[in-house]
């Protein structure tokens, strides 16, 4: 993951797809519906309520190696800023930056 941002009604998410035991890359449908189960059971627990929550359409991108630029980060980044809901982004407290925050990949191994 390298950088996340929860907006009131949608989420941008810049990540690398990993290689599954297959060894192929796992697709980005396969990563989106893990996501998108996992966030939707935790948060219906969290309200007391059950059904879904997602849509089942997302508008997702595949960003390629080529597209990885600072540019797309700071995009990303500076949402909740163009949404008028904090003034610069690091005020935002649903913001996730790997390079501020820091990666948990030893978390994870």
């Amino acid at each position: 993951m390298d950088v996340a941002v929860i907006m009131p009604d949608h989420v941008h998410l810049i990540f690398t797809l990993l290689q599954g035991e297959d060894e192929l890359p796992c697709s980005l449908a396969e990563v989106m519906k893990g996501i998108k189960g996992v966030s939707a059971r935790r948060i219906n627990q969290l309200l007391g309520r059950r059904g879904l929550l997602w849509q089942d359409e997302s508008f997702d991108h595949v960003v390629r190696d080529s597209e990885r630029s600072l540019a797309k980060f700071e995009y990303v980044c500076n949402n909740p800023v163009r949404a008028g809901l904090v003034s610069c982004a690091d005020e935002y407290p649903w913001l996730w930056r790997s390079w501020v925050e820091g990666r948990r990949d030893a978390d994870m191994q």
